[in-house]
């Protein structure tokens, strides 16, 4: 089979969809499915559909236009604020998009009244990560306007979490959100639908809390594909982890000097390195490189390491598992790399279970 590839354990997502659902409706709360790590796959996309996720979000349209174009029915949210260059798109291919800015809204409106369709926004507040957001002191002003917007509809708020500033979304701040929302309902008479508290970095905050006030909505990825809440990259009980195998081809194999020798200047990554002696080693070279997959975000569960790549290659230390040209490694991979690679056109996607 061609390298290379991606496995994906369908099974696995499966498995990891029913857990987080069973485990956050335990409490009321609904998942978002975020699509963007898996490129807007509609193979993958439908599971998570069949499995009751109501809502994909992805941040890139061209990912929501491929599933619809492939037939996964859902509703679905743009994650990324608009682009006043894509608001025609953006109101004829998603149903939500996520809001900051009334430039944006106010185009979205003119747009929405043009196709005679109406457009649910969602208003970012800005809590402390520091990516998007109104800051909490504007927000009455901001929704005064937005309710005055036709082809409209403020149907929630939210807010964004261990992204940009690595902050957590713990007690204080789901808290300072769910009065926002509570406020709002009580000083313009309207009910929010939605009260997204953020993303897989909620579940420490979540486990903990035994009253979850207004929040019932999280945007989840890495925990559906991953296993993984995003604060500490910690495994969440139950769920599956290897989901997604990397899997490369040997392409040389030969004794060589772990030494370049030769007069150093810059490598091909723009960097001088320096290299320590240990003598001739068995080198193995990989037929993936930086241009595929992001190679800190890697793990090799074959008994080799990792000793550099460029653009095309990576070379790796083979003295320990003496694998052949032909032989194939896995790799385990976090979620840059999974990121990367899964929207790599280089990189064939195999679905398997």
């Amino acid at each position: 089979m061609r390298t290379p590839r991606i496995d994906i354990d369908i099974r696995k997502i499966t498995h990891n969809i029913q857990q987080l659902k069973k485990l956050y409706g335990a409490k009321g709360i609904e998942i978002t499915g975020v699509t963007k790590l898996i490129g807007g796959n509609p193979k993958i996309a439908a599971v998570l559909v069949d499995n009751g996720i109501q809502i994909l979000a992805d941040s890139r349209i061209d990912n929501i236009k491929r599933m619809i174009k492939d037939g996964v029915k859902a509703q679905y949210l743009l994650l990324r604020t608009p682009s006043l260059s894509q608001i025609e798109e953006v109101v004829a291919y998603a149903d939500i998009s996520l809001n900051s800015e009334l430039k944006i809204l106010k185009e979205l409106s003119k747009c929405a009244l043009i196709r005679h369709t109406i457009h649910k926004v969602i208003l970012m507040v800005e809590l402390g990560d520091l990516r998007e957001g109104i800051m909490p002191i504007d927000i009455d002003n901001t929704v005064k306007e937005i309710l005055e917007l036709k082809g409209i509809n403020f149907i929630g708020i939210g807010s964004n979490f261990a992204c940009y500033g690595g902050i957590s979304p713990d007690v204080n701040k789901m808290n300072e959100l769910s009065s926002l929302a509570i406020r709002l309902e009580n000083k313009f008479k309207i009910s929010l639908t939605i009260v997204s508290g953020g993303n897989s970095s909620n579940y420490n905050w979540f486990k903990s809390s035994k009253n979850i006030g207004r929040i019932n909505n999280l945007r989840l990825g890495e925990s559906i594909f991953l296993g993984r809440e995003t604060l500490c990259r910690k495994a969440i009980p139950n769920l599956y982890t290897d989901a997604f195998t990397l899997i490369t081809e040997i392409i040389e194999a030969k004794i060589k000097p772990s030494k370049p020798y030769g007069k150093v200047y810059q490598n091909g990554n723009g960097k001088i390195k320096k290299f320590k002696d240990k003598g001739e080693m068995n080198r193995g070279i990989l037929a993936i490189g930086r241009q595929d997959v992001a190679i800190s975000g890697i793990i090799p569960r074959q008994d080799i390491s990792i000793l550099g790549a460029s653009s095309d290659h990576i070379m790796i230390d083979n003295t320990r598992s003496n694998l052949k040209v032909g032989d194939t490694v896995e790799f385990s991979l976090k979620y840059k790399a999974l990121l990367r690679a899964l929207n790599s056109s280089y990189i064939a996607k195999n679905i398997i279970n």
